[in-house]
């Protein structure tokens, strides 16, 4: 939908277009959103794929593209759960259910948003991570000649031991910063240090008879454990999406889909002729020839296409007897 300068106001998927757009005509205005669609729409215009996975790419790919203002759901990452660093002078390390611009890193995607949550929180009480809004302002010590009033942390974390106070200059720069890095470290499977230090604290609490604390710091290894063994299970599906897909086309016109850890790379008509599957060859050849990515965060201008290519293969199991590895391509 198009509106008067030329402007794409809404993209949508349909398998019966004309059904589709009665639907639009039929709607009341203004209580319906197809109804004001339509209202703004000057112009109609669209475009066959042959299949409904092109569908869902191609729709993807226009919403991320030209942003239009009736996709509200499409301006947005998919929903799902993830742990996510943020930007900043003292980053958080937090879990939500989406990706923003604030972010810098996202590892995932996770099932439980508060089992997840709840692992992260134990993270950053165990590394002294903030885990307060982004509108506080921070203040590293050796900035507090600016300031006469008594420092006082925001909140009652650092009374607990629980933060290491970069809001009111209890912990310098360069040391938040080394405790950041050992949270990353960690949801990239670098290091196991928290996991370390909670055992370490829960057989001292056990051999001093405390057997309440001991159980708590159980409780902490426990949440950490899940942690650890989520992200790398999150890490081998995204591996797992690296392969070349068969698309089969509504009317024959089958699609073939270069994939490579969740992403689609390339997209060619399926080859038929000796020639085509030598060109088609040569560009699997040249994907391979790249570097292998290093094991790290998503991707971030991606995670949508990534959670997109996971909920294709999850809901369409049979899907995965059209792929073919790399390898066999080339």
């Amino acid at each position: 939908m198009l509106d008067g300068e030329g402007r794409i106001l809404y993209v949508g998927k349909a398998k019966q277009l004309r059904t589709r757009l009665l639907s639009y005509f039929r709607a009341e205005y203004p209580a319906d959103k197809a109804a004001r669609i339509l209202y703004a729409s000057h112009d109609i215009s669209w475009d066959y794929t042959p299949s409904e996975f092109s569908a869902y790419l191609d729709e993807l790919r226009q919403i991320k593209r030209y942003r239009p203002h009736f996709n509200h759901r499409g301006n947005l990452t998919r929903r799902s759960v993830f742990v996510k660093v943020s930007r900043g002078p003292a980053p958080r390390v937090y879990a939500g259910d989406a990706v923003t611009r604030d972010d810098a890193r996202c590892y995932g995607p996770f099932r439980s948003l508060g089992r997840t949550g709840e692992a992260v929180r134990t993270l950053n009480d165990l590394l002294g991570l903030r885990d307060c809004a982004a509108s506080v302002p921070m203040l590293f010590s050796g900035q507090g000649d600016f300031f006469e009033a008594t420092r006082q942390a925001a909140c009652m974390r650092h009374e607990f031991g629980f933060c290491s106070g970069p809001c009111a200059g209890f912990v310098a720069e360069r040391d938040y910063l080394m405790r950041l890095e050992t949270a990353i470290a960690f949801l990239e499977g670098r290091t196991i240090q928290p996991i370390d230090r909670v055992v370490s604290a829960m057989q001292e609490a056990a051999k001093s008879d405390r057997f309440e604390l001991a159980v708590r710091w159980r409780e902490k290894f426990e949440h950490l454990e899940w942690l650890l063994a989520a992200t790398s299970r999150a890490r081998t599906a995204v591996d797992l999406l690296t392969f070349v897909y068969r698309d089969p086309g509504t009317y024959g016109d089958d699609r073939v889909y270069l994939i490579r850890q969740g992403v689609v790379r390339a997209g060619f008509a399926n080859p038929a002729t000796p020639v085509e599957r030598d060109a088609f060859r040569a560009v699997v050849a040249a994907e391979l020839a790249k570097p292998e990515p290093a094991p790290g965060p998503l991707p971030l201008e991606s995670v949508d296409e990534i959670l997109l290519l996971m909920s294709w293969f999850r809901a369409h199991p049979d899907a995965l007897r059209h792929t073919t590895p790399l390898t066999e391509w080339a």
